[in-house]
C-alpha cells in the first residue's frame, strides 16, 4: 500500500483555500498510486491562529467533512486531515479519515495538549482510538505530541496497530522527534509510522518540516526536506515478520513488571 505525505504551508485561517489545494494535492497523490495521502496537524483552518481556530472550528460532518468525502471518493483514497472540531460548546484538535467511499472511518481527538497556546484553545480528548481496519493493515491515529509518550504508541501497538498516521505541527528546536523519537517508536513497536509535518512560516512561527514515514526497522523510506512537497512510499505487511524475529520487543514483554508506569500518581 502507497502513502502520501502532504507537507505544506497551508493557508492559516482560510479554509476555502486550504480545500482548494486539496483538491489538486488528492489528483497528484492518486496519480502517484497512493492510497491514503495524509495532511499535517489543524491543517484544515491554521495551527498557529490562536482563537480564530475557535471561530473555524467545524462538526466531524460539517460542511467541510462534506467537501474533503467528495474529494476523496473522485480520487478513490482516503484523505487524513486534522482539523479544529467543534463538538456543542467544546472545540478540539482533531484527526479524521475520510475513506475513498466518501465515509467516516475513523475519528481521534489529540490527547496530549502541547503548552499554553494549545491548552487556551482546545480540550483534550480523553481516550485512544483502536486501530481501523484498510488496505490490509490496522491503521492507529495519533497527533503530534502525542507519539512522543511512549505508552500511546505502545498501546495501539497491543491493539494489533501495524500502521500509525499522525498529523504534526512541529518547531525547529523539536528536530530530535523525527530524527530518533519517530524511528524508535517503529522499532520497539514493530510498526510503520507516517508523520506529517507542516513546513515554512504561519503566522510568526516557523515549522521544521521533516516529514517522514519509517519502516519497521527504523529506517526512513521517504522523507521530506524543509520546503513544502508530496512525498510517497510503499509500505509491505511482510515487514512485520522480518521485525518481529530481529526486535522481539512485543513478544518478550513482561507486563507484570510495569504497573508502576501506568499507576496513578507515578512520575
Amino acid at each position: 500500500m502507497k502513502i502520501a505525505l502532504w507537507q505544506t504551508v497551508g493557508f492559516p485561517g482560510d479554509v476555502a483555500a486550504n480545500l482548494a489545494a486539496l483538491e489538486e494535492t488528492a489528483k497528484a497523490a492518486a496519480a502517484a498510486g497512493a492510497s491514503i495521502l495524509l495532511c499535517p496537524e489543524c491543517w484544515l483552518c491554521g495551527y498557529n491562529i490562536g482563537d480564530a481556530a475557535r471561530t473555524l472550528a467545524e462538526p466531524r460532518d460539517g460542511a467541510a467533512a462534506r467537501h474533503i468525502a467528495r474529494i476523496a471518493r473522485e480520487n478513490r483514497l482516503a484523505i487524513v486531515y486534522g482539523y479544529a472540531e467543534r463538538d456543542g460548546a467544546d472545540v478540539y484538535n482533531a484527526a479524521q479519515v475520510i475513506g475513498p467511499d466518501g465515509a467516516s472511518l475513523a475519528h481521534y481527538r489529540k490527547t496530549h495538549l502541547f503548552g499554553a497556546d494549545e491548552r487556551a484553545v482546545y480540550k483534550p480528548g480523553e481516550r485512544l482510538e483502536p486501530p481501523f481496519a484498510f488496505g490490509g493493515f490496522k491503521v492507529g491515529l495519533l497527533i503530534c505530541y502525542d507519539v512522543e509518550f511512549p505508552e500511546t504508541v505502545r498501546s495501539l501497538a497491543l491493539s494489533g496497530t501495524d500502521l500509525v498516521l499522525i498529523p504534526t505541527a512541529l518547531t525547529p528546536e523539536y528536530v530530535s522527534v523525527p530524527d530518533f523519537i519517530v524511528p524508535a517508536r517503529s522499532v520497539e513497536n514493530q510498526m510503520h509510522i507516517a508523520y506529517c509535518n507542516h513546513c515554512g512560516v504561519e503566522n510568526g512561527m516557523s515549522f521544521l518540516g521533516g516529514s517522514c514515514i519509517t519502516g519497521m526497522d527504523g529506517k526512513a523510506l521517504v522523507s521530506a526536506g524543509a520546503g513544502e512537497a508530496l512525498i510517497v512510499a510503499e509500505i509491505s505487511g511482510e515487514a512485520r515478520k522480518l521485525a518481529e524475529t530481529t526486535y522481539p520487543y512485543r513478544s518478550d514483554r513482561r507486563p507484570e513488571l510495569y504497573g508502576q508506569i501506568v499507576a496513578k500518581g507515578s512520575h
